[in-house]
């Protein structure tokens, strides 16, 4: 009979969550990269965030709504690291986009990227769930374990802060009150 349990009491690593981890690692990294602007410490929240999943892995996947909790526990992780350090670090430079983008492009991909990184963590964390990953208000709420209505205040807050640091020519041809449009996503060159 095998030992159901590893060392210091956590159960062995099964091929269900294997699996998860693995299909899941890009998305979670890039919601971490997204929220706390660093590589390298994107995938540290990431690792730490599948790790406290692994703990919860029979309840966390028997509710159906693992996703919701891993992304929960990142961007927990990224509040408190941008805490921790009192500062936020994020690259100087967003990460490489495609090479055929024209300059234009790139220069308000650039534009929107450094905005972003100016926004409270938790605000760019609902914007970042919200826009990037394609959540609900209410998979976001879940997520965040937070109200729908602050996800909603946070939304509107943080996209008339975004209008307010890129201006009007960012904003042209949408109405006021709606959604960054896909033209106006750049989440294809983001991580």
């Amino acid at each position: 009979m095998a030992d159901t349990a590893r060392a210091g009491g956590t159960p062995p690593l099964d091929g269900d969550f294997a699996g998860y981890v693995m299909r899941r690692w890009p998305v979670v990294v890039r919601t971490a990269y997204l929220v706390c602007g660093d590589r390298s410490t994107a995938e540290d929240l990431a690792q730490g965030a599948f790790v406290r999943l692994h703990r919860h892995w029979k309840r966390v996947s028997a509710s159906g709504a693992p996703d919701a909790y891993v992304h929960r526990i990142v961007v927990n992780l990224a509040v408190r690291h941008a805490r921790k350090h009192r500062r936020e670090v994020a690259d100087a430079q967003p990460p490489d986009g495609v090479a055929e983008d024209g300059y234009a492009r790139v220069d308000q991909r650039d534009e929107l990227w450094r905005a972003l990184r100016s926004l409270p963590p938790r605000m760019r964390a609902v914007l970042v769930l919200r826009f990037y990953e394609h959540l609900s208000e209410r998979e976001t709420a879940d997520a965040l374990e937070c109200a729908i209505g602050t996800v909603k205040s946070q939304t509107s807050q943080g996209l008339a802060r975004l209008r307010g640091l890129l201006g009007e020519t960012y904003d042209a041809g949408r109405p006021h009150g709606t959604a960054p449009s896909a033209a106006h996503r750049p989440d294809a060159e983001l991580p």
